[in-house]
């Protein structure tokens, strides 16, 4: 499956992508706001076993964000946790090239997942969480239509200190007429 715009391509990732993801996961900055599984050292093979399984379960859809006018790849993205019961999920993006980053591309991968979560899935919420102290992913799920739910206190570890973290969602009978650009 391929999702594109004229600024990214989503498409599947593949084990051939283990280096990059390495190569990101060795980069603290990167890794900082992240899934707790970076805060341990993974070798590139560990890498590749995860992501040769990363689309194995029917819970989780992720997506590898390519730069359509370099072709490279810059980062990752997808809904986990999905509830078929429940009509739910939780979105995820790290932009692991920080060449990339404060370009807005957080927010068009943010709407392209959301509406793929949506209009293909069969969602009804799509939530997050995002660390306070992290105000540009904060302001890149807001312009991306996701609202403010409250605070989950002191939810995450990151660097010797427990941090609040912010709990955001958007309802599909909210997201008709989100256009994407």
């Amino acid at each position: 499956m391929i999702l594109e715009s004229p600024l990214v391509k989503l498409r599947s990732l593949d084990v051939e992508d283990s280096d990059q993801f390495y190569q990101w996961s060795q980069d603290r900055e990167v890794t900082k706001f992240s899934l707790s599984s970076y805060a341990y050292p993974q070798s590139k093979s560990e890498i590749g076993n995860w992501l040769s399984n990363i689309n194995s379960s029917s819970k989780t859809v992720s997506f590898g964000i390519c730069c359509v006018e370099s072709g490279k790849l810059i980062g990752y993205a997808g809904i986990a946790s999905i509830s078929c019961l429940n009509r739910c999920g939780e979105y995820f993006i790290l932009i692991g090239n920080k060449d990339y980053w404060g370009k807005g591309l957080a927010t068009l991968v943010t709407k392209l997942i959301t509406d793929y979560g949506f209009n293909a899935l069969g969602l009804h919420r799509i939530e997050l969480t995002a660390f306070s102290i992290n105000p540009a992913a904060i302001r890149a799920y807001e312009k991306a239509g996701y609202a403010h739910e409250g605070v989950k206190r002191e939810a995450g570890y990151r660097n010797g200190q427990f941090l609040d973290k912010v709990q955001m969602s958007v309802l599909s009978h909210e997201w008709s007429g989100n256009c994407i650009k």
